[in-house]
């Protein structure tokens, strides 16, 4: 791991910019110390959140896989499906089971009612009543069963129709057509890619004062800088390495990020003082890196500086080659135009 400070400039402003008749030819802008916060980088690995591996709940031969690797699966659809004879028989048996309690509890209710009614004109004796009674708690116990038994039946026929349980890409494919899958056998592996967290393994040191701060970013290859929506700080250290995992989560919707992948981790150890200039005003030639300075009376100088990162607003941060309050050239052409003109006039001169 390798310690890097970048600023992220908590204050945007800058000294105002000097017109083009006090220069004489280029519009300036003071390099000023900002306040910036202070950063430690380290790699992350980018992981989805949501990613499950789809199991067997019962027996039964694979009939068809709908969908392969690398295959997008909207929530809800049937991703394998089993053979479903044995277990749409017992649906069968279990919906006619419920017919038929359904009309034995109407014959026990009907036998209730005219028993009642006999027993309330002196008809019929408190035993036959009492039989009656009796008769119709069976009955509705016996459809009390028999509606489990069909609910428990259904379930089993859902168990052969293995759906996506969210939206998703497929990842592994671990079954073919024709094998036989039993409860608790691995199917079908997928992941999810609307929500996603960067995961990094951060030095003891520094947990104190990142359980502190609690804020992190994330550097894509873009240039873009993501905040991290929350951290999770595990309370354990590894103990080959002494370092304790860190998942940083991500906002939705963040395009060509994938689960894999390296990434940038910035997390904020403090604040800092830092020079910066506009990042339109530095020019790169080669392996050079330099501004265009401003002098006295519009002299202007070819400047060598040492970069940092680019940082809010267009800014970038100089480490080194710049001092506090030296005019910088916002136009590099201009500047060089200038330059090149002065230079010819010495030399005329």
């Amino acid at each position: 791991m390798r310690r890097l400070l970048v600023p992220f400039i908590l204050s945007l402003g800058l000294m105002p910019a000097l017109s083009t008749a006090e220069t004489g030819e280029l519009d300036t802008v003071a390099a000023v110390k900002r306040e910036a916060v202070r950063e430690f980088w380290l790699d992350g690995v980018v992981e989805a959140i949501n990613q499950t591996t789809l199991s067997a709940q019962t027996r039964g031969q694979v009939k068809e896989i709908l969908f392969d690797v690398d295959d997008y699966v909207e929530k809800g659809q049937v991703v394998v499906q089993l053979k479903d004879t044995e277990q749409k028989a017992g649906l069968d048996q279990a919906r006619a089971d419920l017919k038929e309690a359904a009309a034995r509890l109407q014959e026990s209710q009907d036998n209730f009612k005219r028993t009642k009614d006999l027993f309330g004109r002196k008809l019929a004796s408190q035993s036959q009543l009492d039989k009656a009674t009796a008769a119709l708690k069976s009955a509705k116990a016996r459809r009390e069963a028999a509606d489990a038994r069909l609910a428990q039946a259904n379930e089993q026929f859902e168990y052969t129709r293995i759906k996506a349980p969210y939206s998703g890409i497929v990842t592994h494919r671990h079954v073919e057509v024709g094998e036989i899958a039993s409860p608790g056998q691995k199917l079908m592996s997928g992941i999810s890619l609307d929500q996603l967290r960067v995961t990094v393994e951060l030095p003891q040191s520094l947990i104190p004062v990142i359980r502190k701060q609690g804020k992190a970013r994330v550097l894509l290859s873009t240039g873009e800088a993501i905040e991290g929506q929350g951290l999770t700080i595990f309370p354990f250290a590894d103990q080959s390495s002494n370092t304790f995992k860190v998942r940083v989560d991500l906002p939705q919707g963040i395009a060509d990020l994938f689960p894999g992948m390296f990434v940038k981790t910035a997390f904020v150890t403090g604040v800092k003082k830092e020079l910066v200039v506009p990042a339109g005003a530095v020019v790169y030639r080669s392996e050079v890196t330099a501004v265009y300075v401003v002098g006295k009376q519009g002299r202007v100088h070819f400047r060598h500086i040492r970069a940092g990162h680019p940082v809010a607003a267009e800014m970038l941060s100089v480490i080194a080659g710049l001092s506090e309050g030296e005019r910088v050239a916002t136009d590099p052409v201009a500047a060089a135009k200038l330059l090149k003109q002065q230079l010819a006039e010495g030399r005329d001169g």
